[in-house]
């Protein structure tokens, strides 16, 4: 059952620890079918280099296991509830990379202050409230999940135009539209939290990207006048 989404979804795992992004595994990316309601998931606590496509674990959009010898990542009640919350994404990923959880730890936003954050992420990539005691001590991952859900609710942040968040105290989490963008989106955020720690450290000034900017390089890239890559032949652009 969904041979080429499990490898597809076993590939995106796979370059989780070729980008630096997770230790151990401490990280886990899923990939739906919209058509079928199903989508498949890394199995919890096995080690990237014994993984294999047909490992991977295919759950319903209400996180039951529909087929898999394995138990599915602890965090897919959290990925049943984004797939239902934002019924456009393709693939999710989570991972525990050190600068995004360090401003997870320190309850910061990571803020849009160069073109390198402006090329896909349109807004400070927001910072979530810590669950509460309630929270943590009943359906956690679910909870995990509803919290991202009001964090953008909340802020009215299009959730396609920051493909990213930090779970307070927690770390990130990332989707796209297929699980491959959801992994680039989650490098991205990752390098882009690195970038502002130490320009945070160099100065104590407001060093927000001016809006124009940002919104040159985020439209650039995306939406109908795009015009960066190979899709516009009138791309010019590295």
């Amino acid at each position: 059952m969904l041979e080429q989404l499990k490898k597809e979804v076993y590939d995106a795992n796979m370059q989780l620890p070729k980008l630096g992004l997770v230790t151990f595994t401490w990280g886990n990316v899923s990939g739906i079918d919209r058509d079928k309601g199903l989508f498949v998931i890394k199995p919890s606590g096995v080690p990237y280099e014994d993984l294999r496509p047909e490992d991977m674990v295919v759950v319903d959009l209400k996180g039951n296991v529909v087929e898999g010898d394995m138990n599915p990542s602890s965090d897919t009640p959290t990925h049943t509830v984004l797939y239902n919350a934002f019924p456009d994404i393709g693939g999710i990923v989570h991972t525990h990379s050190e600068m995004a959880v360090a401003f997870a730890s320190a309850r910061i936003d990571i803020p849009a202050l160069n073109t390198t954050h402006a090329d896909t992420f349109y807004n400070d990539i927001p910072v979530s409230e810590p669950l509460t005691k309630e929270q943590v001590e009943g359906e956690y991952e679910a909870e995990t999940g509803n919290v991202i859900v009001k964090t953008f609710a909340d802020r009215g942040i299009d959730h396609n135009a920051t493909p990213g968040v930090l779970v307070g105290q927690h770390g990130p989490f990332t989707w796209g539209a297929t699980p491959q963008k959801a992994v680039y989106n989650a490098k991205v955020l990752e390098v882009v939290a690195n970038i502002d720690y130490h320009a945070l450290t160099l100065t104590h000034a407001d060093i927000h990207v001016p809006q124009y900017l940002l919104d040159k390089h985020y439209y650039r890239k995306h939406g109908k006048n795009a015009y960066y890559g190979q899709n516009n032949p009138k791309s010019l652009n590295h």
